[in-house]
């Protein structure tokens, strides 16, 4: 046996970058981000920043959520407008999906 050899144990940027890649976690398209609504559930807000479901709950629990987190009853929702501003994108006009 190698006792040089230390067993690798995926941190959480490694599952994260390895849930994207197995489609696991799947960004918004720009097509998608362009159609939001005023208002998206913390869920879509954290696709669209490439973070998985977990990570956005714990992230708008903890108050570090990038932008700001409204509570409604159970509903943790994110105002569009200031995550295309964190995005840097400007509020987009409505575009349709690409037809397949």
């Amino acid at each position: 046996m190698d006792g040089d050899h230390v067993p690798v144990h995926p941190g959480p940027d490694m599952r994260h970058r390895a849930a994207v890649a197995a489609g696991v976690i799947q960004g918004l398209s720009a097509a998608e981000i362009a159609n939001l609504p005023a208002v998206v559930d913390v869920v879509t807000a954290g696709r669209a920043l490439g973070v998985g479901r977990t990570t956005a709950y714990r992230l708008a629990r903890e108050g570090q959520f990038p932008c700001r987190v409204i509570r409604i009853g159970r509903a943790l929702l994110v105002p569009t407008t200031e995550l295309l501003a964190l995005l840097g994108l400007d509020q987009p006009t409505r575009v349709e999906p690409e037809q397949e």
